[in-house]
């Protein structure tokens, strides 16, 4: 079973500036990090984007989908930033498509080195070889519907949505 991941940017991925002191999104983690962890999965790697989950609009979320479509593979990680990952998880989930797809990212940033990356990844990679068809988040050790979660922005982690909402 082929795995794609599809890299979108996000906390997941930025680095800190030293010269501006800032976090920037230059290039992915993700090589280094399956390095590190050994994995053995067969995975394909693509880099869709490279921004913050906030400047992520429609048309970035039309190329995350359009790649989710035409990709052979039938299981597909997202690396993603948290802010507007359920955002995502919608049109994706709205378009139906026969495939198995997890939506992850991190609170923290990878090179921080206490970082949620490899865990999430991690979780993300295992949950997308057993999960059924449908689109689907891991974060916090935790496996979403893509219609019943949210990012509790007060806690920092993600839940199910509460009822009425």
């Amino acid at each position: 079973m082929d795995i794609r991941i599809i890299v979108t940017g996000g906390t997941f991925d930025k680095r800190y500036d030293e010269l501006t002191g800032s976090l920037t999104l230059d290039q992915t983690h993700l090589p280094e990090i399956l390095e590190k962890v050994r994995c053995t999965a067969p995975l394909k790697l693509e880099v869709n984007q490279l921004a913050d989950s906030l400047d992520i609009s429609d048309v970035c979320r039309q190329s995350i989908l359009e790649s989710c479509k035409t990709c052979p593979e039938k299981h597909i990680v997202i690396t993603h930033g948290t802010d507007t990952m359920c955002r995502t998880a919608e049109v994706i989930g709205a378009a139906d498509l026969p495939k198995t797809i997890v939506l992850t990212g991190a609170m923290i940033p990878y090179a921080f080195g206490d970082s949620d990356a490899m865990f999430n990844l991690g979780m993300a990679l295992g949950a997308v070889q057993t999960l059924p068809t449908g689109v689907h988040i891991a974060m916090n050790g935790r496996i979403f519907p893509w219609d019943n979660v949210r990012k509790n922005h007060d806690r920092g982690i993600f839940e199910e949505r509460e009822t009425g909402r």
